[in-house]
């Protein structure tokens, strides 16, 4: 395969993974936010953490099937 063919995938595949990966800490902010209402932050950021690396992970398979 050609150098350029090689660069242009990586490029590709490195979009895809950004695309996701916005999931991560826009949901690490809701879940701070929430957790400051509800007097729990370390809960909140935990739960806003964990629902943002799921969307990362379903983003990244339902891109893939695609």
């Amino acid at each position: 395969m050609p150098k350029a063919v090689n660069v242009e995938k990586a490029k590709d595949k490195k979009e895809r993974r950004e695309n996701g990966a916005l999931f991560i800490p826009a949901c690490l902010f809701l879940g701070m936010g929430w957790g400051f209402v509800v007097d729990k932050l370390v809960g909140g950021l935990f739960l806003g953490l964990g629902i943002g690396f799921l969307l990362f992970a379903l983003t990244n398979l339902l891109k893939k099937k695609s």
